[in-house]
C-alpha cells in the first residue's frame, strides 16, 4: 500500500507518526503509521475490546521500536457504530493522550470505510453503510477529489432504514460496509457487489495524518464520540414490533 501523504496541489509532505484505534464494531484494531509504513493488530469479539486494545497498542509500538511520546497524535474511530465501542475508543484515547501530552484526532468510521476502499480497490465514489441494529443502518456517501487529494462528503452520516438510504448517482459507485449484507434485500438498489467490511485502524491513521498536517487536531478533553441514535435500547413492545415487521 502507498501511504505517501499529499497536501494541496499534490505536494508531498512528511508523514507524521499517528497511533490509531478503532473499536466501533465487532472488530477491534490498533495501528501505527510511521515513515509511510503501517503496523496493525486486530481482534474479534466486542466483549473483549476494552481488555484487548491496550495490549495491541503496546504491540504496534514495540514492533516499531517507538514509545507513545514519540507519536505526533492519537486518532480514533469516533463513530457512528457500537455505543459501547465508540465510548471505549474515546476513553482509551483520552487516557493515552493525557498521559503523553498528545493531540487527538477523531475520524468518522464511515469515511474510514471509504478510505479503505480507495486504498485497496481504487474506489473514488463510495457509499458506506454499517449495521446499526434495530433494522437500521448508518450510511454516508463520499467522493474523492484526486486533484486536491481529499474526500468530499456527498451526504453526511445518517441513521435510517435500509430502504431510505438513497445514493446520489450509481455510476461507478463502490458499496462498502457490513450494513449491505445485514439487510441485503431491503435496499432500493442491488447490493450484490457490496464489499462486506467494518472500519479498521489503518484507514483511521491514514485519514488522521491528513487532518494532522492541516492542523485539525484537538486536545484530549475535546475527544467526543459521534452518536446518531439518541435512543440505544428498545422496550419489549418495540422489539416485538420490529420482529413482526
Amino acid at each position: 500500500m502507498d501511504f505517501t501523504c499529499y497536501g494541496t496541489k499534490g505536494k508531498i509532505r512528511t508523514m507524521p507518526k499517528i497511533l490509531s484505534i478503532e473499536t466501533s464494531s465487532e472488530l477491534a484494531s490498533a495501528a501505527l503509521l510511521s515513515d509511510q509504513q503501517i503496523i496493525q493488530r486486530q481482534t474479534h469479539g466486542v466483549m473483549n475490546h476494552s481488555q484487548a486494545i491496550l495490549p495491541m497498542v503496546q504491540s504496534v509500538l514495540e514492533e516499531a521500536g517507538m514509545s507513545l511520546s514519540e507519536c505526533d497524535a492519537i486518532a480514533f474511530g469516533s463513530g457512528p457504530g457500537s455505543f459501547t465501542g465508540v465510548r471505549t475508543a474515546c476513553g482509551v484515547v483520552q487516557g493515552l493522550a493525557f498521559g503523553a501530552d498528545l493531540p487527538v484526532i477523531p475520524v468518522v468510521t464511515l469515511l474510514a470505510l471509504a478510505e479503505a476502499s480507495r486504498i485497496q480497490y481504487g474506489a473514488i465514489h463510495v457509499l458506506a453503510a454499517l449495521d446499526a441494529r434495530m433494522g437500521e443502518v448508518y450510511g454516508a456517501q463520499y467522493c474523492f477529489e484526486e486533484a486536491e487529494q481529499r474526500w468530499v462528503t456527498v451526504f453526511k452520516p445518517t441513521l435510517c432504514a435500509p430502504a431510505m438510504l438513497i445514493p446520489k448517482g450509481m455510476d461507478e459507485l463502490h458499496l462498502i460496509g457490513n450494513g449491505f449484507a445485514a439487510y441485503s434485500d431491503q435496499f432500493s438498489f442491488s447490493t450484490k457487489l457490496a464489499q462486506a467490511a467494518v472500519p479498521e485502524a489503518f484507514a483511521i491513521a491514514r485519514l488522521a495524518s491528513i487532518e494532522f498536517l492541516a492542523g485539525r487536531v484537538h486536545r484530549a478533553e475535546q475527544a467526543q464520540p459521534l452518536y446518531l441514535r439518541n435512543k440505544i435500547a428498545l422496550t419489549i413492545e418495540e422489539r416485538r414490533n420490529v420482529q413482526i415487521r
